[in-house]
């Protein structure tokens, strides 16, 4: 009877023990959730500014390249308006890219200016992406405006929405 009993709690313990090693390895906690950094080169408001104070999004205070710009999405894919925007971003890229995103998506998706909300398909959903395009090429085309002047006026037009 002593042998079984030796023989059950040697069993348990072997299994305690491959039990104990198997969970182990499952033990380390997941790496900590990360929030985007903001890059050196776009202009960036503080995460919580004071109250009252005016948040202005992500967007290049200088010109970028146009090549170190990612491609956008075909404008063929969409239609109407929105097909309209996607031109317009291809049109005049480098403007687009100096222009913040009212619809704050620098925020929760890490959007460095408004030519990001173009290089996927986060504008085809956003009517305020869609406008400030559509209002910063009729800027430079209709009105012989520069970077920073379309940016003053999409500024004061939609960062009052």
């Amino acid at each position: 009877m002593n042998k079984n009993r030796l023989l059950i709690g040697v069993i348990v313990l072997l299994i305690v023990a491959t039990v104990v090693l198997v969970n182990s390895g499952k033990s380390d906690p997941p790496p900590p959730q990360t929030t985007p950094v903001a890059s050196t080169n776009p202009e960036h408001s503080h995460p919580h500014p004071p109250a009252g104070t005016k948040v202005v999004p992500a967007y290049f205070k200088e010109a970028p390249s146009r090549s170190s710009l990612a491609p956008t999405l075909e404008p063929e894919q969409f239609e109407g308006k929105v097909r309209e925007a996607y031109r317009a971003v291809r049109e005049i890229p480098v403007t687009i890219a100096q222009m913040p995103c009212y619809c704050h998506c620098d925020r929760g998706m890490g959007h460095k200016s408004l030519y990001s909300c173009f290089e996927d398909d986060h504008a085809a959903h956003c009517a305020v992406c869609v406008n400030e395009a559509l209002t910063a090429l009729k800027l430079e085309k209709q009105e012989k405006l520069t970077a920073p002047q379309i940016r003053d006026r999409i500024m004061s037009q939609f960062g009052e929405l």
